[in-house]
């Protein structure tokens, strides 16, 4: 069976820089930088990278941040608390936006 996302293309990624090298080398040194030991560690950075992944819901960086947790130590109760709060952000965000269809509302029903 032919599914949207196929789990081998993730590597493929690297064939982005086919017709624009040099915007996918200045992607490559950004996207480095970003990821590299600072205030944050690198498995601190993993695990946001894998919540947010969650958050955008991409199964190919689910899979990659999956990886990548496991690489730089972290253990499977920190990756699943790390996407329960991806899970409480998002729905937070749509109970928020909430007060949007509340003001709306009241304004109709003047």
């Amino acid at each position: 069976m032919s599914h949207y996302y196929e789990s081998h293309d993730l590597g493929k990624f690297g064939e982005m820089a086919n017709g624009s090298p040099e915007l996918w080398q200045k992607f490559l040194a950004w996207y480095s930088a970003v990821f590299a030991e600072g205030a944050l560690s690198e498995r601190e950075k993993a695990l946001i990278a894998l919540a947010v992944a969650h958050a955008v819901q991409c199964p190919y960086c689910i899979d990659a941040y999956t990886t990548a947790c496991l690489e730089k130590g972290s253990n499977e109760e920190q990756m699943t608390e790390a996407v329960h709060v991806a899970a409480a952000i998002r729905g937070g965000a749509s109970l928020v936006h909430g007060v949007q269809m509340r003001n709306h509302l009241h304004k109709l029903s003047m």
